[in-house]
């Protein structure tokens, strides 16, 4: 049965309705993880490390289209709360243009720019150039990466969810498939690995564009726009906060793959990059809620309806709560296996990855509350509380934590750092839900 935005959302129903967002978002995941696992096992140590030095500056420059599409969705899910449809069209279409625009002009600036960037991000010798390699390689794929971001978001808009979760699977498929014969079998390196990655990223970022071309039963369609200054300014606004938390996430990564390599060289850069992804599957089910939820708030208070947004606020923070408990028991008790996938063939990385990520893993208790309490202001409309939240969250405490923590604890103070920005980060999040309860009528 087809659930729609207007619906009452029992515990069952917005489960059922987030579950294709959730698993959309791990497949994205995959991407750098499927990368990481087959050039740590079969290129090497170095290359491994150049992956993990220079994807977050790929995935910044990636986030416009997050910001895009989870500012844009709000505005127009909130279109569609109203019963203004065809609005709701030209809203849509006009941010997938911009996007494709902007992504063409950030995919070249980086290619490039990519050996001063790697350089910053004190690579020399040979994993300076697999940096500039596999980076020049993944800004040829920039631009459906931005529109595959863009699209997670505005499928759930257009209640086709399953639909996103089938492109993605196919997509990470594909990249799996590829980095088997490009790096296992052809031996193509860290080359091979940024061109499967890039060949998935083709498919999640085009296929929905001769979708939503076409006429579809969906809610939305891509349709002749107008540029409309007021409309993009208030996406970008409403939805700076996800692309501060995105951004901020990947500049965090590069402060701490810096103070890394000054205590650890190249085995703290690996030891944290496998932190990531196993940190990237465990994010992808928060962000995935987030997603998933969104335009329904977005819906409800368009269309005015208090209760159902009472109701849809309550049952994600028991959720959240949740999900959180449960998600740091299993990176506790799952620590070994997980690191066992990418650090089995060196005792020291192995050791070393293990011990920080169960102090890393404490994070999980609460990193969900904070991730989706951003989202929940963004699905509101108000863009500024939300962006304070990312803003605090993922940059400033993170950069006061991994400056301060490592000059008392050595490379511990690393690892626990990002649980101490979580908590700090909630205390934050709390206060603003507090204030803000009668004006948007959630409380």
């Amino acid at each position: 049965m087809r659930i729609q935005l207007s619906d009452h959302f029992t515990y069952k129903r917005l489960l059922q309705f987030v579950l294709s967002p959730i698993l959309m978002m791990v497949c994205t995941s995959l991407y750098s993880i499927v990368d990481g696992f087959f050039v740590s096992n079969y290129v090497g140590k170095t290359p491994f490390a150049a992956v993990n030095l220079v994807m977050p500056v790929c995935m910044a420059l990636g986030t416009i289209g997050t910001m895009i599409g989870t500012g844009g969705s709000a505005i127009v899910s909130q279109a569609l709360g109203e019963g203004k449809r065809e609005r709701a069209n030209c809203y849509f279409s006009m941010m997938v243009y911009f996007a494709i625009i902007v992504s063409l002009v950030l995919s070249t600036i980086g290619f490039i720019f990519a050996r001063p960037i790697s350089i910053l991000l004190g690579a020399e010798g040979e994993l300076l150039e697999n940096c500039i390699l596999y980076s020049r390689l993944l800004y040829f794929a920039l631009t459906p990466f931005v529109l595959q971001n863009i699209f997670q978001s505005f499928f759930v808009t257009a209640e086709k969810p399953s639909l996103s979760l089938k492109i993605s699977v196919v997509a990470g498929l594909t990249n799996v498939v590829l980095d088997f014969l490009f790096i296992a079998v052809f031996r193509w390196g860290i080359a091979g690995a940024a061109i499967a990655t890039g060949i998935g990223q083709l498919v999640g970022g085009v296929i929905p564009v001769f979708y939503f071309i076409r006429k579809n039963d969906s809610l939305l369609c891509l349709v002749k726009t107008k540029f409309e200054k007021r409309v993009l300014l208030k996406t970008m606004g409403n939805g700076s906060s996800e692309m501060v938390t995105n951004l901020s996430t990947s500049l965090v990564n590069i402060l701490y793959n810096f103070q890394l390599m000054k205590l650890a060289g190249e085995n703290g850069v690996a030891a944290y990059g496998i932190i990531m992804y196993v940190n990237f599957v465990f994010m992808a089910i928060f962000f995935g809620y987030a997603i998933g939820s969104a335009p329904v708030v977005g819906y409800h208070y368009g269309a005015a309806n208090h209760k159902e947004l009472k109701s849809l606020f309550q049952k994600s923070i028991v959720l959240m709560s949740g999900a959180g408990i449960i998600l740091t028991i299993l990176a506790e008790v799952l620590t070994v296996p997980l690191v066992t996938i990418f650090a089995s063939y060196d005792i020291e990385l192995f050791q070393m990855t293990c011990h920080g990520f169960r102090l890393y893993a404490a994070a999980f208790l609460v990193m969900g509350l904070n991730v989706w309490g951003s989202s929940f202001f963004t699905a509101l409309g108000n863009g500024v509380v939300s962006a304070i939240i990312s803003f605090l969250r993922t940059l400033v405490f993170q950069i006061i934590v991994v400056t301060i923590l490592p000059i008392f604890w050595g490379i511990d103070g690393i690892w626990a750092a990002i649980g101490v920005a979580e908590v700090l980060a909630l205390i934050v999040t709390i206060i603003f839900f507090g204030c803000n309860g009668k004006k948007y009528h959630y409380m």
